[in-house]
């Protein structure tokens, strides 16, 4: 169990930070030096960088108010583990165990509680920040630092400290797998999940679904329940049997609470199958403790870096492969238009979808967030894609992936950053509200020591 560190420990790490940014030489670059990441566009490694080390727990829980005062680099995995001895849960838990908290506010993160709970960041009552000025800010709801900060990733710094609100966490997760044949009908099943937060007399909790192919579509609704169902037996997806193939398999399921948040983990949404992690063979000599998105990410990193699937096309002259990696929000009256022409388009299936609404309101023609623009009152879809398609000479230059932006953009949607972006400055600046966050940045980091948003998403530096 992960035991709250107390405060007198996280000033130590805080003070180890400060003391890390003293070192690097005036006008060098301010980057944090860490070895993992959740991000899949490539960044420059640094050897003198921030020292985060410290700031990797959770400070304290307080069952009472139902707050946690976190570590900006504690992951999901122990801050989760800490609420649930309090039976409390954040608002979002995003899918994979090792996306920080930080990461999550600064860089967006999304769940099945998103269509009635937002987005991690709108959970989050207060926040201190290591600014470019290697300043430590406090900040909150409405100021300019606090608001600008979702989707900034380390461009107007990085977060030491979050108090965030919690929720009573249930002991179980009963599901219902809802199969659509046709995208309009699952877009008016959405809506009446969001409208009234039920189907068929049923509360909804949580809510997402994949698009398995152009005729199969599935929307997994979960209740929260302290009580298994007729005495049912909760399923164990960290086995030998695949989460994602259960919702062509069965109409309803019943896991434990814990086992829900990480449902998507064990085989990294369906993209273990990459490593052979699927197969019946090798799952049983798979060790289950290594059965992580995070060890898939470093294997996927390893090969990238010796280039080994690259060669092995080359010797078999398979076409040049385009690492196709994107979330994209589309809104939800548009997701069947957006499916219909990634499908022609691209090809990738299956697919996530995740629909999402924001918590905050806005008074009309202002947007509550505005480093990522998303329109108050309106339901968007999540759409999660990630794979390679093959399309030969010019992979390089991202046909696919500046189309789908292109799409989007069409669309009314929006792209998150975590991966390839290929927008030019003009473009990136209309859709991410550029002027406001480079003003924000003079404030906080007047000798421009931290990589702007652009040159990280887009140049990846």
């Amino acid at each position: 169990m992960t035991t709250p560190l107390g405060w007198d420990r996280h000033r130590e790490g805080v003070a180890r930070l400060l003391s890390s940014y003293a070192a690097i030489p005036t006008g060098a670059p301010v980057r944090l030096r860490k070895r993992t990441s959740n991000l899949f566009r490539p960044r420059e490694q640094v050897e003198a960088g921030l020292d985060v080390s410290g700031l990797d727990g959770v400070i304290a829980v307080d069952p009472v108010a139902r707050t946690a005062d976190v570590q900006g680099m504690c992951t999901y995995e122990h801050l989760v583990e800490a609420t649930l001895a309090h039976g409390l849960v954040p608002f979002v838990v995003p899918q994979l165990r090792t996306i920080t908290l930080g990461g999550a506010v600064t860089g967006l993160g999304i769940e099945a509680t998103s269509f009635r709970l937002g987005l991690p960041h709108e959970s989050v009552l207060e926040m201190d920040v290591l600014t470019g000025s290697g300043e430590v800010v406090t900040t909150r709801p409405g100021e300019p630092l606090f608001d600008t900060f979702p989707n900034s990733y380390g461009s107007l710094g990085y977060a030491t400290r979050l108090r965030i609100e919690l929720e009573p966490a249930p002991a179980y997760a009963a599901l219902r797998h809802v199969a659509f044949s046709d995208s309009g009908l699952l877009e008016k099943a959405i809506a009446e999940v969001v409208e009234t937060g039920e189907w068929e007399g049923q509360r909804v909790d949580a809510m997402d679904g994949v698009a398995f192919a152009p005729g199969e579509l599935v929307l997994t609704l979960a209740r929260w329940t302290d009580e298994a169902p007729h005495g049912g037996q909760p399923s164990d997806y960290t086995g030998s049997q695949v989460f994602y193939r259960s919702l062509q398999e069965r109409e309803s399921d019943l896991l434990t609470f814990h086992d829900y948040l990480w449902r998507w983990d064990t085989d990294w949404f369906w993209c273990s199958a990459a490593f052979g992690a699927q197969h019946p063979v090798v799952r049983r000599l798979w060790p289950r403790r290594l059965r992580r998105s995070d060890v898939y990410h470093r294997l996927l990193g390893l090969d990238q870096k010796l280039g080994i699937s690259r060669r092995l096309d080359a010797r078999a002259g398979r076409p040049e492969p385009e690492r196709v990696v994107q979330d994209v929000e589309v809104p939800l009256d548009r997701l069947g238009e957006f499916l219909t022409w990634f499908d022609a388009e691209v090809g990738m299936r299956p697919v996530w979808l995740c629909p999402l609404r924001l918590r905050r309101e806005a008074a009309p023609g202002e947007r509550p967030w505005p480093t990522y623009p998303l329109e108050p009152g309106t339901t968007y879809v999540n759409v999660g894609f990630w794979g390679t398609v093959r399309v030969g000479d010019g992979a390089s230059e991202g046909p696919t992936n500046r189309a789908i932006e292109a799409k989007v953009s069409e669309l009314g949607g929006h792209k998150s950053l975590y991966s390839e972006a290929f927008y030019d400055a003009a473009t990136f600046d209309r859709l991410y509200d550029g002027p406001h966050l480079a003003a924000v940045k003079q404030q906080h980091d007047p000798d421009g020591r931290l990589t702007s948003l652009y040159d990280k998403a887009v140049h990846r530096r």
